[in-house]
């Protein structure tokens, strides 16, 4: 599969950052809104990348059907410049350098939120089309 790179607008003046979320999304879940609702909140911009990953068992759908999803799913903070969704490379690590003028956060979720399973959902999926 050719991997697309979607360009995600006009580039920023440096005042508009975004923080970014790399995923398959497969599916877009009640966890994954918690995860983006906690930049969200704080009124912080948005990039939700979309890994260019075959489709199997544990990815049923396209990137670009993905991004399709999410691009309805967030219109409206999408018209407001609030959520960018592009899709990239496949990646197999993230390699940051010091002093890179960004901060890695990691999101640790409530009990409730990280007991969410997408292969559970995809199953469900599976279930509820045959």
């Amino acid at each position: 599969m050719e991997t697309i790179i979607v360009k995600a607008g006009s580039k920023t003046n440096g005042n508009d950052k975004y923080a970014l979320f790399i995923g398959r999304w497969q599916p877009f879940h009640d966890g994954h809104q918690w995860l983006i609702n906690q930049q969200l909140v704080k009124g912080n911009n948005i990039c939700i990348a979309i890994r260019d990953v075959e489709q199997d068992e544990k990815n049923i759908w396209t990137s670009e059907e993905i991004q399709v999803m999410l691009e309805e799913r967030f219109k409206d903070e999408i018209m407001l410049g609030k959520i960018k969704v592009i899709c990239i490379p496949d990646i197999d690590s993230i390699n940051i350098g010091r002093d890179v003028g960004y901060d890695i956060i990691e999101h640790t979720p409530p009990q409730v939120i990280g007991e969410i399973s997408g292969t559970k959902i995809r199953e469900e999926l599976k279930k509820k089309t045959r």
